[in-house]
C-alpha cells in the first residue's frame, strides 16, 4: 500500500526540520519592520536549501543593568535581566515582544537570536556603589529566564549572584531550570542570611505537553526534584502554576500544587495566559497545528477572561483576568492553598545585610567602617 502523504505545510509555518526543538511555528517579520518577509515556495525547492534555525548569541552593552517597574501587579520594583531573548523556547512567553525593539520576529528569532549582557556583574557593583541606592528586593530573570541554556557557558547569573552576596544584597529567582542548582553554593549561604528565595515555574506534569510548550526546559520531573533539593539545602521555595492555559492546562492545577507541596514548597502563585500584541498569533498558530479540536473552546474562554478580547493589559486584571472563569480558576487555588497549608507564611528578605565592600585599595577601620 502506498505511503499517505503528509498535509501540505501551511503558508505561515516555517518547514519542521528547520524549526526543530522550538516553540514557536513561524518568524513574521518585527511589527517595527517597514518590510515584511515572507518564505516563499518558486517552484524550484529553493525552500530545501534554507539553514535549520541555530542559536546565536549577541554581546550587548547596556550602561545600566538594574530596570525599574511601578507595576502594581508584581510583588518588585527591580530587577536584572542578564539575557534578552530565550532559548526554552515557551510559545506564551510575554517577553517575546520586546524582540521587537531588536528589529527581530517574536517567533523563532526570540528562541534563536539571543543577547547577553557581559558586563552585567560590574554595572551592578557599580549601581549598589551609589551612595543613594536603596536596596530592596531584586528580581532576578524576570523577562527571559536567567538560568536558559546559554548561562552555562556565559555564566552571567552567577557571576551577578556572587556581587549580591557580597553586598549582602536580597534577590527573588523565577526559573523553569534545573540550572539554579548548580549556584547551592552560594543560594544557600545566602538563604541563610534570608537573602534569598526561588520559585519554579511548573506549567504541566504532562511531559509531552511541556515539551511542546516549552521545548528546552526541564522536563517537569526536574523542576520538581530542584524543587526538593532547594527546600533541602535551606532555600525558600516557591512553585507558580503559570501561565494556566484555559482548557489546555487548567486542569492539572491542583496536582501540580500536590506534586510541588510533596517536594518542599511552601509558597505558591498562579498567573493566568496572557497574548498580547505578537503572541496573539504565535499562540493561535501553536494552538491550531497542536490541539485543532480545542482551538475556539480555548479562544472562547480567554475572551471571556477579558471582558471580549484576547488580553486585557488593565492593572489588576492582566494577570487574572474576570468573570466567571476567572472566579473559578482563583477558588480552586484558594481551596489548594488552604487544604495543602501553603502561604501561610511568606518569606521575606531582608535588606539589614546590605553593606558596600570596600573598593580596590580602599582600608578599612579597626572598627569595620571605611576608612
Amino acid at each position: 500500500m502506498d505511503a499517505v502523504a503528509p498535509p501540505p505545510v501551511p503558508d505561515w509555518m516555517v518547514d519542521g526540520e528547520r524549526r526543530r526543538g522550538r516553540g514557536a511555528l513561524s518568524n513574521a517579520a518585527g511589527r517595527f519592520e517597514p518590510q515584511a518577509r515572507e518564505a516563499f515556495d518558486d517552484g524550484w525547492q529553493s525552500l530545501d536549501d534554507l539553514p535549520p534555525f541555530r542559536t546565536s548569541v549577541t554581546v550587548e552593552k547596556p550602561r545600566t543593568i538594574i530596570n525599574r517597574n511601578d507595576s502594581p501587579d508584581v510583588g518588585f520594583d527591580r530587577s536584572i535581566n542578564p539575557y534578552r531573548g530565550c532559548e526554552h523556547g515557551c510559545v506564551y512567553c510575554f517577553a517575546r515582544p520586546t524582540h521587537a525593539y531588536q528589529g527581530l520576529s517574536a517567533g523563532l528569532d526570540f528562541e534563536t537570536k539571543l543577547f547577553a549582557k557581559p558586563d552585567a556583574p560590574e554595572l551592578l557593583a557599580k549601581e549598589l556603589s551609589k551612595p543613594g541606592y536603596e536596596p530592596r528586593t531584586i528580581a532576578l530573570g524576570i523577562n527571559t529566564d536567567a538560568y536558559q541554556p546559554i548561562e552555562r557557558e556565559w555564566r552571567l547569573t552567577r557571576r551577578i549572584l556572587e556581587v549580591l552576596s557580597d553586598f549582602g544584597h536580597p534577590v527573588g529567582i523565577v526559573t523553569k531550570s534545573a540550572l539554579v542548582l548548580r549556584d547551592l553554593d552560594i543560594l544557600a549561604p545566602m538563604a541563610e542570611r534570608g537573602l534569598a528565595k526561588v520559585a519554579l515555574s511548573v506549567t504541566s506534569l504532562d511531559p509531552k505537553l511541556a515539551r511542546i510548550m516549552e521545548p528546552r526546559a526541564a522536563t517537569p520531573p526536574r523542576r520538581l526534584d530542584t524543587i526538593r533539593r532547594l527546600s533541602e539545602a535551606g532555600v525558600p521555595t516557591a512553585v507558580l502554576v503559570a501561565p494556566v492555559i484555559p482548557a489546555v492546562t487548567d486542569a492539572e492545577m491542583e496536582r501540580i500544587l500536590d506534586a510541588a507541596v510533596a517536594a518542599g514548597a511552601s509558597e505558591a502563585g498562579y498567573v493566568m495566559l496572557r497574548v498580547p500584541l505578537e503572541i496573539r498569533d504565535l499562540f493561535r498558530e501553536w494552538l491550531l497545528a497542536h490541539f485543532p479540536d480545542r482551538y475556539r473552546h480555548v479562544l472562547s474562554l480567554l475572551k471571556e477572561l477579558h471582558g471580549g478580547r484576547e488580553y486585557d493589559s488593565t492593572f489588576g486584571q492582566r494577570m487574572t483576568g474576570s468573570g466567571p472563569y476567572a472566579w473559578t480558576m482563583a477558588r480552586r487555588f484558594e481551596i489548594a492553598v488552604e487544604r495543602l497549608g501553603l502561604n501561610r507564611r511568606h518569606t521575606r528578605l531582608t535588606t539589614r545585610h546590605f553593606s558596600r565592600p570596600p573598593r580596590k585599595g580602599e582600608q578599612l577601620s579597626l572598627f569595620g567602617e571605611e576608612a
